[in-house]
């Protein structure tokens, strides 16, 4: 593993740099009159998503020397991504849907997959220009701008705040659900959380957005009932996990794992 840590460590001020460039040219179609194309899967693709991904597979490529999987480029088959040791997982525009609807919740995900399980992950907010990067090993932080920031590891985490930053008040509950994907067993949910807590709060949020959201202490709970790939969710698990929190399957009560035979998420739970 330490391999692959090393990797992050060596190039930690060139992804951050990667994400910014990929965040300015979504902002740039952003500021258009973009139009939207239909995938075969029914989900939306505008020219921020294939100009967010040029340019991060462009530069990921040259890291290490992993392959990437990313959601706009065409599947592998399970055949030739089994015997990958490590690889980027990217979504170069997580909440397309947000983007189209103009409300700046969307944002750049960039996770470093070893094995089956994310040892790096990396969430930036091009509408806000927040960083939320996680290393396995080192915690979870957040990074507001990249102004005079050092290309030295030890000094981009010194220049970050550690996650979690605020602490819940005793008694009170915050669930974050989506803006476009609530459903009866989200309700359910949270109506038996309801019965556990003297306060319950609903905070909306779109895309990844929510991870960061837990991560940062605004919110308890994230539970996803409802169809997510690997790339929705490698960059925000470790960022989750770094903080002490949990992001599990709801069958098993185990963590999600990654580069299965099926891209496919379960229902999860974060808390």
């Amino acid at each position: 593993m330490q391999e692959t840590i090393s990797i992050v460590q060596n190039n930690l001020s060139q992804l951050l740099k990667l994400a910014l460039d990929a965040g300015k040219a979504i902002l740039e179609v952003y500021e258009t009159a973009f139009a939207v194309e239909i995938k075969d899967d029914r989900s939306p693709l505008t020219l921020a998503d294939k100009h967010s991904n040029e340019i991060l597979y462009n530069g990921l490529i040259k890291m290490g020397g992993l392959p990437v999987l990313s959601e706009e480029i065409k599947q592998l088959p399970y055949e030739e991504r089994k015997s990958w040791k490590s690889f980027w997982l990217v979504d170069p525009l997580d909440g397309t849907k947000e983007f189209i609807k103009r409300n700046g919740e969307f944002t750049v995900n960039v996770a470093l997959i070893e094995g089956t399980e994310p040892v790096f992950g990396l969430i930036y907010v091009p509408v806000t220009g927040k960083f939320y990067y996680a290393i396995k090993g080192y915690g979870s932080y957040f990074l507001s701008g990249l102004n005079n920031l050092s290309s030295n590891f030890n000094e981009i985490i010194a220049h970050s705040k550690k996650l979690p930053i605020e602490h819940r008040p005793a008694g009170e509950y915050n669930i974050v659900a989506s803006r476009s994907h609530m459903s009866p067993k989200t309700e359910a949910y949270i109506n038996e959380e309801k019965k556990k807590h003297s306060v319950v709060n609903i905070v909306s949020a779109g895309s990844s957005l929510k991870f960061c959201l837990v991560a940062e202490g605004k919110a308890d709970a994230y539970p996803r009932f409802g169809p997510t790939m690997e790339w929705d969710t490698g960059a925000g698990h470790i960022i989750i996990a770094e903080t002490g929190k949990k992001l599990v399957r709801c069958d098993t009560m185990e963590p999600l794992t990654y580069n299965k035979p099926d891209l496919l998420n379960p229902d999860f739970l974060v808390y």
